[in-house]
């Protein structure tokens, strides 16, 4: 009909122009003859309208049919449709469906009358009707979902793509994913009896094997101490879901008092297997970073998955890295015009005090003009800071952030006791210097600054002053004064708790060197010291502390001037009561701003509990910054992740020894 209309009218229209041309002619000579040609122009214009208003009454009324017929859901016309098709109330109840829907979704039997939530997976019909369709899954069988509001109810269409979701599926899961395996502390056993030392290095790589021929792996020796395995996505996901009990296994394997430990990185999710195996090498690299004794796997770009991390790490006896590591640092520093040395935001005893070492050599030994950029109100170093400008007056060793001009591109930035730029003093120098050194204790994150000339990251270090103080030692230390080595020493005995955490022989190794260049431990023991108000705040924190699961959790809404010390200070009191093995103070430091400061003595990693909660930190000693939330809901979020960790933790040390029985 639309076809004729459309077809016909412009002739109709043409004649009526001419009729309307030639009754002006007329209308001069014949005015009877003008008159019926006007009549007959009028005439074809108006047939032209009415019958478009006719095509048009005629869409109306074939549009309303079709929609009352859907909206009625007319049996007749959904029996016809070659898919399932139900019709459901408003409440949920299923009204009608077509024969399709009984045969493909209820195994042949009549569904009226039922509740259709088993036939829509885990979404919900207000989800349904909001969004128009969704992807389900129905007893085994992959569907589609089309949802069609009504008045009454809803009308809900059915796709089956079984075939092609399952296809999806098996591809992904046949993808390869390859992880590169290393022995961390394969050179701590070699060194002992041979007989021993080859059992626990064959003990090791049979325990690899046995787990990758359990995954149906490919598994390959690359050198002494490092072994490729590659196996698929399905296999990885068993391994991720089952927190790769190959960690404990490795753990197991022991001479004498000394474990075994390796460190996994795992690439997937690539178009290729090279790209595969850079990821592999990136992620063992992280897991390194990290402190070793875990799996990292990385899916994608900066994401990273994290198993295991439960030991202490092992610490390196060589001090071959160090020496390259200075050398390095020392050639660094020469070819700069100017120095910048930089701790992370409230800065400590270690950060400070490894700042003050590392001015006086850069400053001294290396002639290169150098400044500790940090914000003295806010440091918990105060004492520390205190003393060196009491004995140094005629130098100007501090800059406040704001302080800092005339950034070159020579300008170098040595940052120190942190490795994120989250943590920083100021994130703003940081982005204006283009040449950077870190070096730091705490185990990796995923953020760490990329861009360094000189990254030295030993999370088997007690302290970021112990590193220092090794560095220190062979760029040139006969400009090292009393006053430094004090200070790298009260650095040392913060983070290591006075020789009791995380001390290793260099830790003493490192003491007794700043002992040699007459540092005053006397002198150190004071800027420890309390003034009247913090040690009532320390203790009431401590008063107030609740034991829940062995840790130890304390909350104070009193904000005096260094709450951030007292924090610190009150956790590690806390240890000291029995059965404690962490412990949590949360405080405010700003309004919906809540701190954490964790602490533990090994058995309980708080590092992994403050990452649940976006902090960081190592095994030891850890913190985390909430913001946007009140003291209670931190709590709460807190306990939630020291169940998960510790519920993780069992049940990987369960599943291992089940594990290690059957085998």
């Amino acid at each position: 009909m639309r076809k004729r209309i459309w077809t016909l009218s412009p002739w109709f229209l043409i004649f009526s122009a001419l009729m309307l041309g030639m009754a002006c002619i007329s209308y001069r000579y014949n005015r009877y003859l003008c008159y019926i040609e006007v009549a007959v122009s009028v005439i074809s214009i108006a047939v032209v309208f009415v019958a478009s208003l006719r095509f048009k009454r005629y869409l109306k009324h074939a549009l309303k049919n079709t929609i009352i017929g859907i909206d009625t859901a007319d049996p007749k016309f959904l029996e016809k449709l070659k898919m399932p098709v139900v019709v459901v109330g408003k409440k949920g109840d299923i009204i009608w469906n077509n024969s399709r829907f009984s045969k493909s979704l209820c195994g042949g039997r009549n569904p009226l009358g039922e509740n259709i939530l088993p036939f829509v997976g885990d979404e919900s019909l207000d989800y349904l009707a909001e969004t128009g369709q969704a992807d389900v899954c129905v007893y085994g069988k992959f569907y589609t979902i089309y949802c069609i509001p009504t008045k009454a109810g809803y009308v809900l269409e059915y796709i089956d793509n079984t075939y092609y979701k399952v296809t999806i599926r098996d591809f992904k899961d046949a993808q390869p994913a390859v992880a590169l395996v290393i022995f961390d502390n394969k050179e701590d056993f070699v060194n002992d009896n041979e007989e021993e030392s080859a059992r626990i290095v064959l003990s090791v790589e049979s325990a690899l094997q046995r787990w990758a021929a359990s995954c149906g792996a490919l598994y390959k020796k690359l050198s002494g101490s490092r072994y490729m395995i590659v196996l698929g996505n399905k296999e990885l996901d068993n391994c991720v879901s089952r927190k790769f009990p190959i960690l404990k296994e490795i753990r197991h394997i022991k001479l004498g008092s000394r474990e075994a430990t390796i460190s996994m990185g795992i690439g997937c999710g690539s178009k290729s297997l090279k790209d595969c195996e850079k990821n592999a090498r990136t992620a063992l690299e992280m897991a390194l970073g990290r402190g070793g004794d875990q799996v990292a796997v990385m899916k994608d770009k900066d994401s990273f998955e994290f198993f295991g991390g439960l030991s202490a790490g092992v610490e390196k006896l060589s001090k071959v890295r160090t020496r390259v590591i200075s050398n390095a640092l020392a050639k660094a520093v020469e070819e700069s015009d100017r120095v910048l040395i930089m701790g992370h935001r409230f800065s400590d005893l270690d950060c400070v005090g490894a700042s003050i070492g590392m001015q006086r050599v850069v400053e001294k030994t290396l002639k290169k003009h150098a400044g500790i950029v940090i914000d003295e109100k806010r440091s918990m170093a105060s004492a520390l800071i205190k003393y060196v400008k009491q004995n140094r007056p005629d130098e100007q060793i501090f800059i406040s952030p704001s302080d800092v001009k005339a950034i070159t591109p020579r300008t170098l930035l040595i940052i120190l006791d942190t490795h994120t730029p989250d943590f920083l003093e100021s994130e703003e120098i940081y982005n204006k210097c283009s040449r950077v050194v870190v070096i730091d204790h705490h185990r990796k994150m995923v953020n760490f600054i990329k861009n360094a000339i000189v990254l030295c990251i030993e999370p088997t270090a007690s302290s970021a002053s112990e590193m220092c103080t090794e560095i220190i030692s062979y760029m040139g230390d006969q400009d090292l004064t009393e006053i430094e080595a004090e200070a790298l020493l009260a650095g040392i005995v913060l983070d290591t708790k006075n020789f009791v955490m995380k001390t290793g022989v260099r830790t003493f190794e490192a003491a007794a060197y700043l002992r040699k260049k007459s540092a005053n431990t006397v002198t150190v023991k004071r800027f420890f010291a309390d003034n009247l108000e913090t040690y009532r705040e320390k203790y009431n924190i401590v008063s107030n502390a609740e034991i829940y699961d062995g840790c130890a959790i304390s909350m104070t809404k009193n904000n005096v001037g260094n709450i951030r010390l007292v924090a610190a200070q009150a956790a590690d009191e806390l240890l000291m009561i029995t059965d404690v093995y962490a412990s949590f103070v949360l405080f405010e430091t700003e309004s919906s701003v809540v701190n954490v400061s964790a602490r533990s003595y090994g058995k309980i990693n708080v590092q992994i509990i403050m990452e649940r909660l976006g902090g960081g930190g190592h095994q030891n000693m850890a913190a985390a910054q909430i913001k946007g939330s009140d003291m209670h809901t931190v709590r709460q979020l807190l306990t939630h992740a020291i169940d998960e960790v510790l519920s993780e933790q069992a049940s990987e040390e369960a599943t291992t020894e089940n594990q290690i029985q059957n085998t």
